[in-house]
């Protein structure tokens, strides 16, 4: 498979953020991972499910939305990890950079969040209603949302782990507040991140399948 690899920069809500762009030569669509605490682009559960997709002629955008300098400062306090308006301003300008980059421009966007940046992922996906076509949470924290949660217009699916029992409690909260296309897949045996045999490869099956019907 021909891949167009790249290490970018991106400028958004005033701070330079790091990420790793990888476009197939005959990508249909382009799905943006917005991390979720003590994780980056490097976040070897997401590497797995960005192969996975890449495979399936998507294209995809794994980048930090802390700075260096703030996710030292993140380790001891975990305060940033938390503010998902300031992390949904920084997923909103990496869409914006899409929309703009000629190699991405022409592609249909969806988001993949894990933990609280399920949550960022999906303010985003309210404040780009047109831009944003397809949403996916991992064990993510999609209350965490809040009042933008009735305001998605993407097709949402949500993934917890079947051990993971108070995430399962706050994502039925948040499918609820949901009032677009929507479900929640509970992984039978997993916890919360997915380090289970064949777990993983679950998530990566159920998210290229999402993606699948609705970025092509």
């Amino acid at each position: 498979m021909t891949m167009q690899a790249s290490s970018i920069q991106i400028s958004a809500a005033e701070v330079v953020l790091e990420g790793n762009l990888d476009v197939p030569a005959d990508a249909r669509g382009i799905v943006l991972f917005a991390h979720g605490s003590g994780s980056s682009r490097h976040s070897p559960r997401n590497r797995y499910v960005a192969q996975v997709l890449q495979q399936a002629h998507l294209a995809t955008l794994l980048m930090d939305l802390l700075t260096p300098d703030e996710e030292a400062e993140d380790v001891i306090t975990a305060r940033l990890r938390f503010n998902i308006l300031m992390l949904a301003r920084r997923v909103i300008g990496a869409t914006d950079w899409l929309a703009n980059n000629p190699a991405t421009r022409d592609l249909r966007i969806g988001y993949f969040g894990a933990s609280t940046g399920a949550a960022a992922a999906l303010v985003a996906a309210a404040e780009r209603p047109g831009a944003v076509h397809a949403v996916v949470s991992r064990g993510g924290r999609p209350d965490l949302a809040g009042a933008s949660l009735a305001r998605v217009r993407a097709p949402t699916l949500l993934i917890v782990g079947g051990r993971d029992p108070a995430v399962i409690d706050l994502n039925q909260e948040a499918l609820a507040k949901l009032s677009v296309e929507k479900q929640l897949r509970i992984v039978p045996g997993a916890t919360h991140l997915f380090e289970e045999p064949g777990a993983l490869e679950q998530v990566g099956t159920l998210a290229r399948g999402w993606f699948g019907k609705r970025l092509f």
